[in-house]
């Protein structure tokens, strides 16, 4: 009798012993984005009734929903979205949860300090991770303006990283990506004034990052993966992605 092949075992094992979290957006005209985009525009090109099949054509910006943005973004000559390897697809997925802060001062960013306490609480992030910012941010979703949460003046308030955390987490824990619920890396404040100071740190640094996650809340802090891919444009300088956790445990029965 031969032996059930090995990967087979782990995909069967993965499916029944381990609980599975999409960490993606359904895309859609009118939801939130960066102000500066155009909203995603939809046309049927063939109908099942007229052709025999279904086809739509899609015009969106790449950095559009749950999203990818590659060095090459911010920076001319970097690495593009074909040039990530797949080996980079699947990641340690470090969790800071930060979301009672965010739900107190919805100009929160996290500092060095709530990551050393973290890895207090649990480890040294490991090298190579990816590590997202839970803020519940996403719950907000689709409502672009409660997203936004502009004040009188316009002023956007929303939880984000910075500079400094960022900093810190490429030279000390050299992480590969990095990941957020909200429409920018950097604080709604901050964006309003155009500033993108911790987004042009992070891919200056070849890393590469996944915009407007969701279901954070789902995911514990440590011990997880993510998983995360798009298509491959050649020169890609972003696009939506389909990012999910594999969470160590059981499935509900």
């Amino acid at each position: 009798m031969s032996t059930f092949p090995e990967l087979w075992t782990l995909a069967r094992s993965l499916r029944q012993d381990y609980r599975w979290v999409d960490l993606t957006h359904s895309f859609h005209a009118g939801q939130p984005h960066f102000g500066a985009l155009p909203d995603e525009t939809r046309e049927r090109l063939y109908t099942v009734e007229e052709h025999g099949f279904e086809i739509d054509r899609y015009s969106v910006v790449g950095q559009w929903g749950t999203h990818v943005d590659p060095p090459v973004h911010f920076v001319t000559g970097a690495r593009p979205l074909d040039e990530i390897p797949v080996e980079q697809m699947v990641l340690p997925l470090v969790v800071i949860d930060v979301h009672e802060q965010a739900a107190a001062d919805a100009d929160y960013s996290p500092t060095v300090e709530d990551i050393l306490e973290w890895e207090k609480r649990h480890q040294p992030i490991p090298e190579g991770s990816f590590v997202a910012l839970r803020t519940d941010w996403s719950q907000r979703w689709p409502d672009a303006t409660a997203m936004n949460n502009a004040d009188e003046e316009g002023i956007n308030h929303y939880p984000a990283w910075n500079p400094t955390v960022v900093e810190w987490l490429i030279t000390e824990r050299n992480i590969t990506a990095l990941g957020h619920e909200t429409t920018d890396t950097d604080l709604g404040a901050r964006v309003s004034r155009g500033e993108l100071p911790s987004e042009l740190l992070l891919l200056q640094h070849d890393r590469w990052q996944i915009e407007m996650l969701c279901n954070l809340d789902q995911v514990p802090e440590v011990g997880a993966l993510i998983v995360a891919s798009w298509p491959k444009p050649l020169h890609g300088t972003g696009f939506p992605a389909r990012a999910f956790a594999i969470v160590p445990e059981p499935a509900a029965r």
